[in-house]
């Protein structure tokens, strides 16, 4: 009596068990390896300690918007509406000076938004409310990175000595 037992024939397959295992290898490798870069503002180039002497650079204006949403102009209190009347006599024929827009870390961004959208208008004819500059100002945002930075390295705030 021969008993014939049949097989089921189990064709070619490639085993995917491990698949999953090997993708999640190669995506930890390459998160590990990547280069990220983080946000940083401008990077400064000092120039070199033999460089001939230059004329000074005229100093920047600071304009600092506090907690309370209330603006100073290098210190002394003002109104939003009037920033661009009490920049017209240091900036006229000067466009060039830069202007640093400093934000405390309570200030609110409506306040901060109101002094960019004044400095914007500082281009157009004096009939529309602007200075009646030939080009744009140089305004200049430092960033809390920035800032930080340049704390480390001199052990002081420049535009808030009282914040730290």
């Amino acid at each position: 009596m021969r008993l014939c037992l049949s097989r089921p024939k189990i064709g070619a397959q490639i085993s995917t068990a491990s698949m999953a295992d090997i993708a999640f290898l190669l995506i930890i490798f390459f998160m590990l390896t990547a280069v990220f870069s983080a946000t940083r503002g401008l990077d400064l180039e000092l120039p070199p300690l033999h460089q001939p002497t230059q004329p000074p650079v005229d100093p920047a204006r600071l304009i600092t918007i506090l907690e309370d949403g209330s603006v100073e102009l290098d210190g002394f209190p003002l109104a939003v509406e009037d920033l661009l009347a009490a920049l017209g006599p240091a900036l006229a024929g000067r466009a060039d000076q830069p202007i640093v827009v400093y934000t405390r870390k309570r200030a609110p961004y409506t306040s901060f938004i109101a002094v960019i959208d004044q400095l914007r208008r500082a281009p157009l004819p004096r009939e529309q409310g602007g200075l009646g500059l030939a080009r744009p100002l140089n305004v200049s945002i430092p960033t809390r990175s920035e800032i930080e930075t340049y704390v480390a390295l001199c052990g002081h705030n420049p535009f808030d000595p009282s914040e730290l």
